[in-house]
């Protein structure tokens, strides 16, 4: 039977549809992020998977798991201050490489 601590967990889960030519742009801007959340508090693991949609493009899915939701704000505003040390916008990126996103944390089912 799974523990408190277990159940309080929550898994951010963001889906990114890219192309191919974006490719080795968009995964080094996903690893520098997932690099940072690494070192957060909180962070127990996380996942980047993907698959092939077509001839053009990949899905490329994140998943970070979190001991629970009081970690997720701190964390957003690490990855926001490196994103403005390095002059990135995220937005921006996603709108000019072609890439389609959908974002959502998830809770386990029991």
């Amino acid at each position: 039977m799974p523990d408190s601590t277990t159940s309080q967990r929550i898994y951010r889960l963001d889906r990114f549809i890219v192309p191919y030519v974006a490719r080795e742009e968009f995964l080094a801007r996903v690893k520098a992020t997932h690099q940072i959340l690494n070192e957060q508090p909180g962070f127990i693991q996380d996942f980047l998977l993907e698959q092939p949609v077509d001839e053009n493009t990949f899905a490329l899915a994140t998943v970070v798991e979190w001991e629970n939701s009081s970690f997720i704000e701190n964390a957003r505003a690490v990855v926001k201050e490196m994103h403005q040390k390095t002059g990135f916008n995220a937005q921006e990126t996603i709108a000019s490489l072609g890439i389609k996103a959908e974002f959502g944390s998830y809770q386990r089912i029991r």
